[in-house]
C-alpha cells in the first residue's frame, strides 16, 4: 500500500544529506588532526631529553598537547611577561615608556648583551627601547633594567591574573648561582600558550594601542628555530629562550587564514633547538593545509574566500 507523500520529506532528506556530508568532511579533518598529533608525539618521543608542547588553532580552537603541564626553565622566553607588564603599567603611567635610564658601568656589568659593548659611556635609552633590545636582541642588560623598574612581584602578579599561575620570574638574567639555589624562571607550555592566545585576541589588561605595540615588537624580525621553517613573509610574534640543556619558545604564527599558537619547552639536554625547529616545521605543514581551503578541502585564492565569506547569504 502506497503511503501518502508528505510535503516536508524533501526538506528532511536535504537536511539529512547536508548533515551526512558535514560528518564526512569532519572525518577528513579528524584524520589530519590525528596525523599531526602523531607527528608531534614522534618528535617528542625521539628527543633525547624531556619536552612538552601546546599548539592551538586560533580558527577552530583545536588544541594539540604533550606534557603541557610540566614546569620547565624558561631562559629568555620569560621576557614576554616583562614586556606585557611594561605596557600595562604605561597605560596608567604617562611618560613611562619614554623614561630614560643611563647606561652606567653598574648597569652594564649587571647583565650581558650588545648594550655592554656600546662605546658611549654617557648614553641612555628609553624603557621602550630597552624593551626592544630585550625582545629583538635578547639583551640581558636591558632585561635587568626593566626588572628593576617594574619589579618581579608585579610581573608575576600579571601572569597570575592572566591564568598563568605557574609562570614565575624569580631571578634576573645570567644568575647561575640563583639557578643552583632553585630560583629559576619557570613556566609550562600550557601557560605560555594561554598568554600568547591572550596577546592574539588582546584579552589583556592593556589598551588596544598597547596590545598592538606589544605584538609589533614581538613580530620584529629575528632568527630562531621556530622561524627557520616558516617563510619570512609570514609574521611571527615570538620569543625563544636557550641556556645549557634548555630550549624554549613562545610563539604566535600569523599564517593568513589560519593563525596558530606554538609553545615548546625542553630540558635535560639534547638538541632542543633542533626539536623546536622540527615541531615548527610539522606545525606549519599542518596549518598550511588548512589555510585557504573550502569546506571540502579545495584550495582557493584567499581574497576570493574572504570576499564570499563576508557576503550575506
Amino acid at each position: 500500500m502506497n503511503r501518502p507523500w508528505h510535503p516536508l520529506i524533501p526538506l528532511i532528506l536535504l537536511l539529512v544529506s547536508g548533515l551526512s556530508t558535514g560528518w564526512a568532511q569532519e572525518a577528513h579533518r579528524q584524520q589530519l588532526r590525528d596525523k599531526f598529533q602523531q607527528d608531534l608525539e614522534a618528535l617528542v618521543e625521539d628527543f633525547n631529553g624531556v619536552a612538552g608542547l601546546h599548539i592551538m588553532d586560533l580558527t577552530d580552537r583545536t588544541r594539540f598537547a604533550i606534557s603541557d603541564g610540566l614546569v620547565f626553565p624558561q631562559a629568555s622566553a620569560i621576557k614576554i611577561p616583562i614586556l606585557l607588564e611594561l605596557f600595562r603599567r604605561a597605560d596608567t603611567e604617562p611618560g613611562l615608556l619614554a623614561k630614560r635610564v643611563d647606561l652606567t658601568d653598574a648597569v652594564r656589568t649587571a647583565g650581558s648583551g650588545v648594550l655592554q659593548i656600546l662605546t658611549d659611556g654617557g648614553s641612555s635609552l628609553s624603557l621602550e627601547d630597552y624593551a626592544i633590545y630585550m625582545i629583538v636582541y635578547s639583551d640581558n642588560t636591558a632585561t635587568n633594567v626593566l626588572i628593576d623598574e617594574l619589579g618581579m612581584e608585579e610581573i608575576n602578579a600579571l601572569s597570575t591574573s592572566l591564568g598563568a599561575r605557574r609562570t614565575r620570574l624569580q631571578r634576573k638574567m645570567i644568575r647561575p648561582e640563583e639557578s643552583v639555589l632553585g630560583n629559576e624562571n619557570l613556566s609550562t607550555p600550557r601557560d605560555a600558550a594561554l598568554i600568547m592566545e591572550k596577546i592574539a585576541t588582546c584579552d589583556l589588561p592593556l589598551s588596544q594601542a598597547s596590545c598592538k605595540r606589544v605584538r609589533d615588537i614581538l613580530e620584529l624580525y629575528k632568527g630562531g628555530p621556530i622561524r627557520a621553517p616558516i617563510p619570512r613573509s609570514v609574521p611571527i610574534a615570538f620569543k625563544p629562550g636557550g641556556i645549557v640543556g634548555v630550549a624554549t619558545v613562545w610563539g604566535l604564527v600569523n599564517l593568513p587564514d589560519r593563525p596558530y599558537i606554538v609553545a615548546v619547552m625542553s630540558n635535560y639536554g639534547g638538541n632542543g633547538s633542533a626539536m623546536i625547529e622540527a615541531v615548527s616545521a610539522v606545525a606549519y605543514s599542518y596549518f598550511s593545509r588548512l589555510s585557504g581551503v573550502t569546506h571540502y578541502g579545495t584550495r582557493v585564492p584567499l581574497d576570493v574566500k574572504r570576499r564570499l565569506e563576508t557576503q550575506p547569504r
